[in-house]
């Protein structure tokens, strides 16, 4: 009996003094054990205990990560040069362009040749408000020598008519003027007179500043008192006063009254066409002034 107790320990413990949980596993698991680092830890498959010393545990990080190539210092110092390079030019620029805008003006070359003066903040020169002249396919001769937009012209006309029923003779002494016309009334005109520049525009746009550039703007006389034709006179006259209760139901109105806010001399003699949208578009800046200058 001692015998089979004895044969019965041994097969239970193969390897007498050495329990089942030294080995590491328990003795129904099969295959290697996994390797562990010296240093304790598990080892990954494909991972030898010398990866795992270096830098610390490198089985923590995903492996795309571990793939990932470094960027070299050089790299980073050249690519932190370039955007400080592309700031430095862009706050560059920004300083150039606030110091030189106010001077802008004063830079470029005077806006009508043979005139030293500067256009004002607002665009005028010498008070007068830049206008483009008008096209020849956009003009009629509603008169002999006299042309304006179709559309002026024909309120014009109808104007005269409904002024001459009333026993008024309204005359127009000047409608359409190209820049080259206007060039001579502005400078060579005012030397015959003496006038300077400063004097003349007072009386006279600058080429490409005139309302009778546009095709919309016409100088108004009465016929039966031509003496006081382009005269502050004229506003005694009866055809300025059956202008002043009739022309806005033509759509004209007096471009330069007493006082106005343009700067410009008072000219009873001067109306304008507003009665479509090209005119409305032209005369804005002008209607602008009037509203926001003191």
């Amino acid at each position: 009996m001692v015998f089979c107790s004895s044969a019965l320990a041994f097969s239970h413990h193969p390897f007498p003094g050495v329990s089942p949980r030294a080995t590491g596993r328990d003795s129904r698991q099969r295959g290697p054990a996994p390797a562990t680092h010296p240093q304790g830890g598990r080892i990954s498959p494909g991972q030898s205990a010398g990866d795992s010393s270096r830098g610390g545990a490198v089985s923590d990080i995903p492996l795309a990560r571990r793939s990932r190539p470094l960027v070299s210092g050089k790299a980073s110092l050249a690519s932190r040069f370039r955007w400080s390079l592309l700031g430095s030019l862009l706050v560059g620029s920004m300083a150039v362009a606030l110091v030189l805008g106010p001077l802008r003006p004063w830079l470029a070359p005077p806006p009508v040749a043979g005139l030293n003066a500067r256009l004002a903040a607002d665009g005028r020169l010498l008070g007068h408000l830049p206008y483009p002249e008008a096209p020849a396919n956009t003009l009629v001769t509603f008169a002999p020598g006299q042309q304006l937009r179709h559309e002026a012209a024909r309120e014009l006309v109808a104007m005269q008519r409904a002024a001459a029923v009333d026993g008024v003779q309204i005359t127009v002494i000047s409608a359409f003027r190209n820049l080259d016309l206007q060039r001579h009334l502005f400078f060579e005109v005012g030397a015959e007179r003496s006038q300077s520049p400063e004097v003349r525009a007072q009386v006279s746009a600058p080429p490409g500043f005139s309302e009778h550039s546009t095709g919309f703007a016409v100088d108004l006389g009465d016929g039966s008192k031509p003496q006081t034709n382009l005269s502050t006179s004229f506003e005694t006259t009866g055809a300025f006063a059956w202008l002043q209760a009739n022309a806005v139901r033509f759509h004209y109105a007096l471009s330069f009254p007493a006082n106005n806010r343009q700067g410009v001399s008072y000219e009873p003699w001067h109306w304008r066409f507003q009665g479509s949208t090209e005119a409305l578009r032209l005369f804005e800046p002008a209607h602008r002034l009037s509203r926001t200058l003191p």
